[in-house]
């Protein structure tokens, strides 16, 4: 297909999509438990990379170089690297996939995606819509299938020689796998891996935007994010004015319940072993001396219903603080120093987002600068947009995506000398 060919289908996607918004919504809540108010977001913010990438597929662009010698000509052509192998999560089971196939089909790639085990109809939803849109048979392929066959799966992906190139999003361990199966062809990969992202709020923050911020960053999706705050760094001045206005909006703003009730902002957690993690995390966190300020316990509705919870008076050497925990769990740390921050915030081998609020212009430099993420929130607590590359550094991944980088990781360049002119 032509460019313009790919633009024409990829647009009509999007506007599929935003048609079908409700229903693929209802899709998203059913899978995963997510409030609807936010699937509805995850869905319209999905549909914006189709319209991205429907726009970049006409604007792949070469060079032409001069040459150092007359009778030369130096051109540089950019080709699709050919089938993607796109390996996506449970948690934004629309959005990560149209991130990257929006990308890959911009290109001039066809894909072959497979869904989290836990989320395949959001996955086989788009299919449809995207044969509605005109999309030729065999672009866009999904493989769903069962956890116990998923690493069988990931690594024949990985594996065979006709596919070019691998995007995952998903935990660093096994992005580390999927590493090594694609180390045996080369291939192209892309990974988008877990993260650990600390909030900082300095002395000088305005305290009621950094709670906001805080509870934006924390608790959308339940805390079940890869760019959701882990580690919640707050400065002696203002820690405990900041610790109780959190603890009053968490329990004011945020309501735990079905998914399709239009009041809840809190759903279910997605299954029983991502609960028994934020308890084990919570467990050893008080069993050295750290204070659960509200919430702390599985929810009155049961199943996978979690508190949204606070924790004061935690320290470094706590697993909450070591590990992501994936959950609606906020431990908060107390800081004296500038420098005791940046070293506390960076001691992550991983190195996705982080966030910090500040109203000084030479700290905000600084310290955006010396955090060791892709993405800095400065007085933000939400930074993922269309516009924006989204990817990490350290343990957190390889390459970018959205943006106008994003096209980039499903294309070759290629140079091309014309000589004896």
């Amino acid at each position: 297909l032509s460019p313009q060919e790919r633009s024409a289908g990829l647009r009509r996607w999007y506007e599929l999509m935003v048609e079908n918004k409700d229903e693929l919504a209802r899709i998203i809540t059913a899978e995963n438990g997510k409030p609807l108010k936010e699937a509805q977001g995850e869905i319209l913010y999905s549909a914006s990379f189709l319209e991205w990438f429907a726009e970049e597929a006409r604007r792949i662009y070469g060079d032409v170089i001069p040459a150092s010698a007359k009778d030369r000509r130096i051109v540089v052509l950019k080709q699709p690297v050919g089938v993607a192998a796109i390996i996506t999560p449970w948690n934004f089971p629309s959005a990560m996939i149209t991130r990257k196939v929006g990308a890959a089909l911009a290109a001039g790639c066809t894909v072959v995606v497979k869904p989290a085990e836990d989320t395949p109809l959001s996955a086989l939803a788009l299919g449809e819509l995207a044969n509605q849109a005109g999309i030729p048979a065999g672009v866009y392929n999904v493989v769903p299938c069962s956890r116990q066959q998923t690493p069988a799966v990931g690594e024949v992906l990985c594996t065979d020689p006709l596919v070019a190139k691998i995007s995952f999003t998903g935990s660093t361990a096994t992005g580390k796998i999927l590493l090594k199966h694609a180390a045996g062809t080369v291939k192209r990969v892309s990974m988008e891996l877990g993260g650990h992202a600390p909030f900082i709020v300095f002395d000088s923050a305005d305290v009621d935007r950094a709670v906001a911020g805080a509870l934006a960053s924390k608790y959308r999706n339940s805390g079940q994010t890869c760019v959701c705050t882990n580690r919640f760094l707050v400065q002696k001045g203002i820690h405990d004015k900041f610790v109780e206005k959190f603890a009053k909006a968490i329990e004011t703003e945020l309501h735990v319940g079905s998914g399709f009730d239009a009041k809840t902002t809190q759903g279910p957690l997605i299954n029983e072993k991502a609960v028994e993690k934020v308890e084990r995390h919570i467990n050893d966190a008080v069993s050295q001396g750290a204070s659960i300020v509200t919430g702390g316990k599985r929810h009155s509705l049961g199943k996978n219903f979690f508190e949204p919870t606070l924790l004061s008076n935690v320290t470094t050497k706590m697993l909450c603080t070591q590990e992501e925990t994936f959950g609606p769990l906020a431990p908060v740390i107390k800081f004296e120093t500038e420098a005791e921050a940046i070293a506390i915030a960076n001691a992550a081998d991983v190195g996705l987002a982080g966030y910090f609020y500040s109203q000084d212009p030479a700290q905000i430099w600084r310290v955006a600068e010396q955090l060791e993420v892709g993405m800095v929130g400065v007085n933000e607590g939400i930074v993922s947009s269309v516009e924006s590359p989204f990817g990490g550094v350290k343990q957190s991944g390889l390459g970018r995506e959205g943006s106008k980088y994003g096209i980039d990781e499903y294309l070759e360049i290629k140079y091309v000398c014309f000589g004896g002119l």
